[in-house]
């Protein structure tokens, strides 16, 4: 008896297989489903202009670099507020200080 996974891919050829490891390897890099499909239109067609499919590489870096300078200024922020803990009680925690919820005015 064959394994589950060959039957399930036994029915994909190569071209299709190919096109499932993009997929897949596209989404695992971050591009949006809008993206990929783009993607996926343009790599059709092997004689055009890579320009378009620069284009989308281009904006979704630009969208990495705004995640990590984020993530970067969260890292700060955070390890600010962890090294100036006390280690006093719960009540005086400046972590659940800075997560709670500012008052309205």
């Amino acid at each position: 008896m064959r394994s589950p996974i060959y039957r399930r891919n036994a029915a994909y050829g190569s071209d299709h297989l190919a096109r499932l490891s993009f997929i897949r390897r596209a989404r695992n890099l971050g591009f949006t489903l809008k993206a990929l499909s783009e993607l996926l239109t343009l790599s059709d067609d092997k004689e055009q202009s890579c320009e378009a499919v620069d284009d989308i590489a281009s904006r979704h870096l630009a969208k990495i670099d705004q995640k990590i300078d984020d993530l970067t200024s969260l890292r700060s922020e955070l390890d600010r507020v962890i090294s100036a803990c006390q280690h006093g009680t719960v009540g005086d925690c400046k972590i659940i200080e800075t997560l709670a919820p500012r008052p309205l005015s």
